[in-house]
């Protein structure tokens, strides 16, 4: 396995990110969202809300690709938090996915350390994410890395069906040492 290199993402990245992202949530969602939700993504249409987003963005919102061998194997997104209910300052880690056959390779803590430095430079003093709540490996992962459940819960539409989120946090220091 060669090198790995973390990024900022480009348009170009968009194809790969997407493709990455629907594979990802097939395939660490089954089970836990309606298959036809899943099946239905499209990694076409996906690119081009990837394309539209980098271009239209304001800088507050930051992608970033991790690439082996010159393929894109791993993608994180974080920006200012979308939620009323938290203080001003606070950060939000909108995606972190893996290719799974580079799930527990160093990728996602690679790309998460990675975020969480620039959540630091960026001047956030937390960061929350959402997670379903039956994904399980997720949870142990984002666990293992200091972030822990606030207590708040709520729905995702997965075509109709609620699927149950919940959010976690961890304070943002210049030391992204894993916990543990």
């Amino acid at each position: 396995m060669g090198a790995l290199l973390v990024r900022a993402m480009t348009a170009d990245d968009c194809d790969a990110v997407a493709a990455l992202r629907i594979g990802g949530w097939r395939w660490a969602y089954a089970g836990m969202m309606p298959q036809a939700y899943l099946d239905a993504m499209s990694a076409e249409e996906d690119a081009a809300r990837q394309r539209r987003r980098l271009a239209e963005g304001d800088g507050t919102v930051v992608n970033v690709v991790a690439e082996r061998d010159g393929a894109v194997v791993g993608w994180g997104c974080l920006g200012p938090c979308r939620d009323e209910d938290v203080s001003e300052g606070a950060g939000e880690l909108y995606a972190l996915y893996v290719r799974p056959e580079q799930v527990a390779t160093g990728v996602g803590r690679r790309l998460l350390d990675v975020v969480l430095e620039r959540a630091a430079a960026d001047g956030f003093a937390h960061l929350l994410l959402w997670v379903l709540k039956e994904n399980a490996r997720a949870r142990r992962f984002y666990e293992t890395a200091g972030f822990a459940p606030d207590g708040a819960e709520e729905p995702f539409d997965a075509g109709g069906v609620a699927v149950p989120e919940v959010r976690y946090a961890r304070p943002v220091t210049r030391d992204v040492t894993p916990a543990g």
